[in-house]
């Protein structure tokens, strides 16, 4: 059946749909997967973020599209998922594809899949690209640990607030950025972070004009500051890497009295219950689960 991953037994009559999320490249074409071309092929029905953008990644796969696709983008993503929800309960497989990367990764798609898993359905992956791991990889920053914060607060107070809990962070952070308003918040992120911690620009990863800027967060700021003949605009898709503080920082640091220890910090378990790991679509709030 379409959108199922190879191997898997086929569903037996009035058994519900299969949900599947299906990573889309995040620069060339090219990048597609064999298995991604082969779903595209045989759904019977595509949700996307942008139908244009999907028809244009079949056409460059070689692919005819026969399903009936749909939009599923930000502002129509609550409003569509009951109806998504009750294709699935009716047996119809759905492939969920973003613009580029992972869907439900700062993009649409969260709240369809909590919808369906509430609902004790099946929801699968097709693996592949993310802008998150690509840019974390290729940074030079430690790997091992690190938090996605996604599109940073666009209020100010919101996006001090955040910061400033952020910059005594042991882990690497990865933002998602806006060319637009890159230079701000690298210049933000120097005054709560310090400005002589290292940080990576990736611009355009995986595309013709791809750019990896490495530097401290003040560097940086200046380097993006006379971007675009001083307007501060970069142009193209903006992931932004920063180095989470050393040790010796934190130490430091609390012997001064500058950062709570764990258990004064708000959200660590024991005190406000866990914190949410994921905060949205950047800088939106996490949406709450559907209520159907």
């Amino acid at each position: 059946m379409p959108g199922r991953q190879t191997g898997q037994p086929r569903r037996e009559a009035g058994e519900s749909g299969v949900l599947t999320l299906a990573a889309a490249p995040i620069g060339r074409a090219e990048d597609a997967s064999v298995r991604l071309a082969t779903e595209l092929a045989e759904a019977t029905l595509i949700a996307a973020e942008d139908t244009r953008r999907v028809r244009w990644l079949a056409a460059s796969l070689n692919v005819e599209l026969k399903a009936r696709v749909v939009s599923y983008y930000d502002a129509v993503e609550t409003r569509r998922t009951p109806g998504l929800l009750e294709d699935l309960k009716a047996g119809q497989d759905i492939l969920l594809i973003t613009d580029a990367g992972t869907p439900a990764i700062s993009d649409p798609g969260y709240r369809l899949v909590a919808a369906a898993a509430a609902a004790g359905l099946r929801v699968t992956a097709l693996p592949g690209p993310s802008a998150v791991t690509t840019a974390l990889a290729v940074s030079g920053l430690p790997t091992d640990r690190f938090c996605f914060e996604g599109f940073p607060p666009r209020g100010k107070g919101q996006r001090a607030s955040r910061f400033a809990e952020l910059a005594a962070e042991a882990r690497t952070q990865v933002y998602f950025e806006a060319g637009r308003r890159v230079a701000v918040t690298l210049a933000e992120l120097a005054a709560s972070h310090g400005g002589d911690r290292r940080a990576v620009v990736c611009r355009e990863l995986t595309k013709i004009h791809e750019e990896i800027v490495r530097g401290t967060l003040a560097e940086l700021a200046a380097w993006a500051a006379a971007a675009g003949g001083g307007s501060g605009a970069v142009r193209g898709e903006i992931t932004l890497v920063v180095a989470g503080t050393d040790r010796r920082s934190r130490r430091l640091a609390r012997a001064a009295g500058d950062t709570p220890g764990d258990a004064d910090r708000p959200g660590f378990p024991g005190r406000d219950g866990p914190r949410d790991a994921r905060d949205g679509r950047g800088g939106r709030a996490a949406p709450a689960p559907p209520a159907g």
